[in-house]
């Protein structure tokens, strides 16, 4: 196998996060874990904050749209998020450096929830997808405008609903 993880259904998604907030060491192996063969090794590391907002309505998802310019995933839609760096502890870090730079997101404002099974991009890269609960986030964020054209928010129900999807 080549390192890929299938999807996840909502009902795994939540027991896998249940499990790693209930398990400090399973969190451990989550963000140490073996990256594969020597193939997968040459993969650019980076990380994304799932950032998931308290609000009056119920939770939402933050998302970005990435600006044209861009060299890589120009004008897509994507996380906060980006290479993970040597002066970064860890994937959560990276993460959550990525989106104060930006969106203007707080680190200290997120809690760590769970890490995800990483993702291959075709353009090379290794995504760490990471969840963060932001209890009190912001009324507005201030995007990177090199970076970011456009901050927004999706509920959370609508992002966990399996209806939305097709491949």
């Amino acid at each position: 196998m080549s390192g890929r993880t299938l999807p996840l259904t909502r009902e795994e998604l939540a027991a896998r996060l249940a499990r790693a907030v209930e398990d400090p060491a399973m969190l451990v192996r989550l963000l140490r874990r073996d990256e594969g063969a020597d193939a997968d090794r040459a993969r650019i590391p980076a990380a994304v904050l799932v950032p998931i907002l308290e609000r009056p309505g119920g939770p939402t998802v933050l998302l970005i749209r990435r600006t044209a310019h861009l060299r890589d995933h120009a004008g897509q839609v994507s996380l906060p998020g980006g290479r993970i760096e040597a002066e970064d502890a860890d994937v959560f870090a990276a993460a959550l450096r990525e989106a104060r730079e930006e969106v203007g997101l707080d680190p200290a404002a997120v809690r760590f929830v769970a890490c995800l099974p990483y993702y291959d991009t075709v353009t090379g890269y290794r995504v760490h997808p990471v969840v963060g609960w932001v209890e009190r986030p912001p009324e507005r964020f201030t995007p990177d405008p090199f970076e970011v054209e456009e901050v927004f928010e999706v509920p959370l129900a609508h992002v966990l609903d399996p209806s939305r999807y097709r491949r």
